[in-house]
């Protein structure tokens, strides 16, 4: 990731938390902020048939989570998989929504035998998982949260996330770190 780009994206994240009105102790608006962006956020099975999604999960478990597409006209539309869990659909929702904030090119042309498809580059994916964790739990929420004792699992339940998502921005934003000085510290005072 390019030197600087986690706090950067930590404030963006706040500055659009902010134009919708969410407080830190809210579930993010992803459908608003995609709206903000140009976009909408549209379940898979509303432009195929679920049994198909099903199949495809069948033969391959994860194969699909979310995608983004540019309608004819421009509008971008992210797509995801409505049989994962609310808290996991929501984190690759935020995933998709923050390649679109941060405007990331389609770069690479795959091919896996007849089939073709497009990929973001490394950095690109990283900055998108990101961006995608401070939309949904940013820091101080994390640290609030972390300060009344609640882990990972009620974290994910209550902001509408995926646990791994809980799990993620606790460990790499330092929070953990933080909360337990600070709390180590008061018991030296103490």
């Amino acid at each position: 990731m390019r030197r600087g780009f986690k706090t950067q994206a930590e404030r963006l994240a706040s500055d659009i938390r902010q134009r919708h009105d969410c407080r830190d102790d809210q579930p993010a608006p992803l459908d608003a902020v995609a709206s903000e962006f140009g976009a909408e956020i549209v379940p898979a099975d509303r432009l195929i048939n679920r049994a198909r999604l099903e199949e495809l999960q069948r033969l391959q478990a994860d194969a699909f989570s979310g995608a983004t597409f540019r309608r004819p006209g421009g509008r971008r539309v992210i797509v995801y998989n409505p049989l994962h869990t609310e808290g996991r659909s929501r984190s690759n929702q935020a995933h998709e929504l923050a390649h679109i904030i941060l405007d990331h090119k389609v770069r690479t042309l795959e091919r896996v035998g007849p089939l073709s498809f497009l990929t973001c580059d490394v950095e690109q994916e990283e900055e998108a998982d990101w961006l995608g964790g401070c939309l949904l739990l940013p820091r101080p929420l994390l640290v609030k949260a972390a300060y009344r004792g609640m882990g990972p699992a009620e974290i994910a339940e209550t902001y509408k996330t995926s646990e791994p998502m809980a799990r993620f921005r606790l460990n790499a934003s330092g929070v953990l770190v933080q909360v337990g000085r600070a709390k180590a510290a008061r018991v030296r005072r103490a």
